[in-house]
């Protein structure tokens, strides 16, 4: 179980005898967006050392570059979030060959190499350093608005527990 709370017109108060609406702390740390922002930071937090090993590489012989695909992701991520209501409220993310999540609920990735009938260049690699960075700017702009977007629900929740506007 959880420590439970109240919500009330001033605020949250431990629950009394006869309390209609009891919520739970995990309640509020697993509902809403959370999990989903939660497991967005953590690809974006893999994707970029994938890109970064990439660029390490860039200069390797026969080095072919890694990839996971963000739109298998993010179908993933809408779709666990519509079973989530027949999951009982859980959150689960299905799984795929680029990526899984563990028993702890961390998420796992295991990147797939780049198609080698993309450009391959005279030393065997087919890494370009122009569409590594592009990757980099999109990837960190998508942890940023997801770091944002949690920041944001944290606030929500620090305000509601001490029950005033800043």
């Amino acid at each position: 179980m959880g420590l439970a709370i109240c919500k009330t017109a001033r605020g949250l108060r431990a629950p009394s005898e006869g309390d209609e609406r009891i919520v739970l702390l995990t309640d509020i740390t697993s509902g809403g967006r959370l999990p989903m922002l939660e497991k967005t930071l953590a690809f974006t937090e893999a994707r970029n050392r994938m890109i970064a090993t990439n660029i390490a590489n860039i200069m390797t012989p026969g080095y072919r570059e890694k990839q996971v695909d963000v739109s298998a992701f993010q179908k993933a991520l809408r779709k666990a979030q519509e079973a989530r209501e027949a999951n009982d409220g859980r959150f689960e993310l299905p799984r795929s060959k680029e990526f899984k999540t563990d028993e702890a609920g961390h998420l796992q990735l295991t990147p797939s190499e780049e198609p080698t009938q993309n450009l391959l260049f005279q030393d065997g690699t087919n890494a370009r350093i122009e569409r590594q960075m592009s990757q980099l700017a999109e990837n960190t702009m998508m942890n940023r608005m997801a770091s944002d977007l949690m920041q944001d629900y944290f606030d929500r929740i620090s305000t509601a527990i001490r029950g005033r506007l800043r």
